[in-house]
């Protein structure tokens, strides 16, 4: 049965961000808040755990998951990103958007897209998920929590909790989060495309 933890949405408490972290790295499946609904999350370099997400999610290989960082300095670390992206991503970041952006060779191939070699990465701004990334020191790969056959993210974490008690490990409950998905930005033609309009504002890109 999944755990679940209550925490202050803008003082998360340490004690069970570590538990949280711990379970993470066993392999295990967390459901966090972010600042566009709540989301699946694992430990980037766990096979099995990457496994568990997709089918829980009921998505294929072919379905970009997305890396979760802490800064830019470590998005530069799974993504070739010329100075014209960077600027765009520090205009945007940290906030409700998702960046398909070229992998390096930092990124396993098991988790870019299998034929055109790229990869979702985003900043979020949401104090809770802020501070477990920072205790777990990587970014975490992720799926926005939409159930199988459904087209709406949860936003629940009581409902969260109940739907998938047996198939996670834990629920990261800090209240309700916005019910819109990320915006999603491709930036890997040269010329940004929005393939997604979301929670995050083009206009604020200047697109």
């Amino acid at each position: 049965m999944a755990q679940y933890f209550e925490l202050h949405p803008d003082n998360p408490q340490p004690r069970l961000l570590k538990q949280a972290v711990a379970m993470l790295e066993k392999g295990h499946i967390l459901a966090v808040p972010t600042d566009s609904s709540y989301a699946l999350v694992c430990h980037v370099d766990d096979k099995a755990a990457a496994d568990s997400l997709r089918r829980i999610r009921g998505v294929d290989d072919r379905h970009h998951l997305t890396l979760l960082c802490r800064d830019l300095s470590e998005l530069a670390n799974y993504a070739r990103v010329d100075n014209a992206q960077y600027r765009l991503l520090k205009s945007a970041t940290p906030g409700p958007y998702t960046f398909i952006l070229e992998a390096s060779k930092e990124v396993p191939r098991r988790l870019s897209h299998p034929s055109r070699k790229t990869i979702g990465l985003r900043l979020p701004e949401h104090k809770v998920l802020q501070a477990l990334l920072e205790l777990h020191g990587a970014p975490l790969l992720a799926t926005t929590l939409i159930p199988v056959n459904e087209t709406d993210p949860l936003n629940d974490p009581d409902e969260i909790r109940a739907r998938y008690e047996h198939s996670i490990a834990a629920v990261l409950d800090a209240g309700a989060c916005p019910l819109q998905p990320t915006t999603v930005i491709d930036l890997t033609d040269g010329v940004p495309e929005v393939l997604r309009l979301g929670r995050g504002d083009v206009t604020r890109l200047g697109l």
